[in-house]
């Protein structure tokens, strides 16, 4: 069920287990009622959190292989939407390797890799200034020496940098590294670099995401917040596995929102374990299920609608890629003196 280590479900996936399995016991009961063509498929896709990316696994595996469409949701305490776009995100692991040597008698003779990793993390900060706001850069040193005596021979650090989409993400990598690189250029100390990668952004379908605003919409007891109007993206500096499904098919990633605890604890806090494990988080999900249920419902009902999804979904992602490919031109086209 995916649960928090030593929190429980403080991100509310067992939630999301239940709204997603009574969406497919509705549609399946539908498409058996009235004679429907369709066929849906239910995944089980642990190991979210972190980078673990049970879904990223599977649909290498080719699990989602002529699956046209994906319908899921994630809860909280802010938002009922859709429309949610999350970030893309990577981890780099790095290594500096150095010379021992005494601090005092003689630190010529050795090769500071600490100095290298710190060098590195000013470069980041540095580089903090002219990076897009969407952007978003975290690091920790996690070997810094033992003794303060010793001219350090080894050091380590991690870094996660996060974007509004996966090209940008690519391109804040190459910045990134470059710093790491720096760090060993300035201090001769060797380095080594694991990028592990992440999650995609999640790009939700508004075709989908408008059978599901209908559905919502039209159920009884409409709890707050409302779904932005206009077909408005709700932005979330958060990662999911889901985004790269999103890539790979039109998706939905339906936030909907729990009563909060009386801190407002939100996800990954002690408070919103306590928030899904409600009756009222379970009505909840029930509710969403409705909608994504009536969503999928309408792909094998409406003639042409699957075709409009797919196009839709085609949009986007050329949207994605030029986007991006336009930042990077103009950062190529080389820098340029700008009046005061």
């Amino acid at each position: 069920m995916d649960a928090l280590p030593k929190l429980g479900h403080a991100c509310g996936h067992n939630l999301i287990a239940i709204a997603s399995l009574a969406a497919a016991l509705a549609t399946v009961e539908m498409i058996k009622q009235y004679d429907l063509p369709g066929k849906v498929l239910l995944f089980g896709t642990p190991g979210e959190e972190g980078i673990g990316g049970g879904k990223i696994r599977l649909l290498e595996a080719g699990a989602y292989k002529g699956v046209d469409i994906c319908l899921i949701s994630h809860p909280g305490i802010l938002n009922n939407s859709p429309l949610v776009r999350t970030t893309a995100f990577a981890r780099l692991e790095v290594e500096y390797f150095g010379r021992a040597a005494h601090a005092a008698n003689s630190p010529w003779l050795g090769i500071n890799a600490l100095d290298a990793l710190v060098i590195a993390y000013n470069a980041v900060s540095v580089l903090r200034q002219q990076i897009m706001p969407s952007d978003v850069i975290g690091m920790s040193i996690t070997n810094g020496g033992a003794a303060p005596n010793i001219i350090h021979p080894y050091a380590a650090g991690i870094c996660v940098i996060r974007a509004a989409s996966a090209p940008r993400l690519k391109e804040l990598q190459r910045k990134v590294t470059a710093c790491f690189r720096a760090g060993a250029e300035a201090t001769s100390a060797r380095l080594e670099a694991k990028i592990i990668q992440g999650y995609a952004d999640h790009v939700p379908n508004r075709v989908l995401a408008s059978s599901y605003t209908k559905y919502w919409n039209q159920l009884s007891d409409l709890p707050d917040p409302p779904i932005p109007p206009n077909g408005q993206y709700t932005y979330v500096k958060a990662s999911t596995d889901q985004g790269n499904i999103s890539y790979a098919m039109p998706s939905v990633n339906a936030s909907f929102a729990i009563p909060p605890g009386p801190l407002k604890g939100p996800p990954h806090s002690p408070e919103f374990e306590t928030s899904s494990g409600t009756k009222e988080a379970f009505w909840r999900a029930l509710r969403v299920a409705k909608a994504l249920a009536g969503t999928a419902v309408d792909i094998l009902t409406m003639p042409g609608l699957i075709d409009e999804v797919k196009e839709q979904w085609r949009k986007d992602m050329d949207a994605v890629k030029s986007q991006v490919l336009s930042v990077v031109a103009d950062e190529d086209s080389g820098a340029q003196a700008a009046p005061s």
